[in-house]
């Protein structure tokens, strides 16, 4: 059977980023703003950061677990740390969310203030493709690799119950450099296969992070046909970069960018779901647990999922403080396994809980892990019934 389907009970699994440790935030914060910190120290923390996090995820009954990204700063950041070619342009606007913006300019003013962008310790700015793109992040991903397996053996789990996630080709940048997009996403998905790889060849579950799939959808400039080609484009990016790659050892999600706001102008999961399972993943990971999109389980009633494919949908929010009902979380559960088989259902979160390093994240870090709790526990109670 297939690593990621399920043969006695509903595992649980969550999207990646935790809230980091302030300690760890404070050696962050000095660092990537040029004042003086200690390397060794910086080092160390991360490390009693994930062993921390990985202990606590296990002590909730998560069972696909990760280090919480405590070592990427921000997206952007980890983009130049790990790629040739790109330099910042902080006196770039971002167009993000460019709809919804428009439609709630009051709310996302304070929004975007005092969250997400506003609250990171790293400022935020576009990052812009000037030259040849070559990955260089070998040390910084090898890091990475340690700290979790370290991590993970001390908290008695196995291998092939880690993921760690990494960047898709799509949601790199902006082009200045190529001759047409196209060729620029291909050009990225053959450095990034190279992250892809190692982590895979670490025995490890690669996690293709692609928040930006969606956007294509909403994007004002775009005809139909144009947003159909592009999303096409990033779908062949992508398993360009996992040729070679078994399945099994990939999960592919994506999701809104957005996390607590009125949400209006989003692509709605039919646009998008024929593009995600084109794919080549074992599973994929996409919001089902907020008010805008828990309806859309609707469409695998006539949607038939491929043999030896998990659906990992969102069973919690990291949209709100509120935690989510054990029996709720099973009802949710069940829709999903009724619809394409007990087997092929895994537990998720919407998204992460903190896409940035920020002191204040939106999910209070003592509620984030009463909803991995409540998530273990809605899965036993569908487990129950479905076994």
């Amino acid at each position: 059977m297939p690593l990621q389907q399920n043969t006695d009970r509903i595992r649980t699994t969550h999207i990646g980023s935790l809230p980091r440790p302030h300690e760890l935030l404070d050696l962050m914060k000095a660092k990537f703003n040029g004042l003086a910190y200690d390397q060794k120290l910086y080092d160390s923390t991360i490390a009693k950061s994930v062993a921390e996090a990985v202990r606590r995820q296990v002590e909730c009954g998560i069972d696909f677990v990760t280090d919480g990204e405590f070592s990427k700063p921000g997206f952007f950041t980890y983009i130049q740390e790990r790629l040739e070619g790109f330099e910042p342009r902080p006196n770039q606007k971002m167009l993000l969310f460019q709809q919804e913006v428009a439609a709630f300019p009051e709310y996302y003013a304070q929004y975007f203030k005092d969250a997400m962008m506003g609250g990171a310790i790293v400022p935020l700015s576009p990052v812009v493709c000037i030259g040849p793109v070559k990955y260089r992040g070998e040390r910084f991903l090898q890091a990475d690799i340690a700290n979790l397996k370290a991590a993970a053996g001390a908290a008695g789990v196995p291998n092939h119950r880690l993921f760690l996630p990494a960047t898709a080709a799509s949601g790199v940048g902006i082009n200045e450099y190529y001759k047409s997009d196209e060729e620029y996403f291909h050009a990225l998905a053959a450095e990034l296969a190279k992250e892809y790889r190692a982590i895979v060849a670490a025995d490890i579950l690669v996690q293709i992070d692609d928040p930006f799939l969606p956007d294509i959808f909403v994007e004002p400039g775009l005809d139909d046909a144009q947003k159909k080609r592009r999303a096409q484009i990033y779908v062949e990016a992508s398993n360009s970069a996992l040729a070679g790659i078994a399945p099994d050892m990939v999960r592919f999600h994506t999701c809104y960018g957005i996390n607590e706001g009125p949400r209006l102008y989003e692509a709605a999961l039919a646009e998008i779901i024929e593009y995600v399972l084109q794919i080549n993943a074992g599973s994929f990971s996409f919001e089902a647990a907020n008010p805008r999109h828990e309806h859309e389980y609707h469409l695998f009633e006539r949607i038939k999922l491929a043999d030896g494919k998990v659906l990992c949908p969102g069973m919690i929010t990291h949209a709100s403080n509120i935690v989510e009902h054990p029996e709720l979380i099973a009802e949710r559960i069940l829709r999903y396994a009724n619809l394409v088989g007990r087997e092929n259902v895994m537990a998720g979160a919407d998204c992460g809980f903190s896409s940035q390093a920020l002191y204040r994240t939106e999910v209070h870090p003592s509620v984030v892990w009463e909803k991995f709790k409540a998530l273990r526990q809605g899965a036993d109670l569908a487990s129950k019934q479905l076994w």
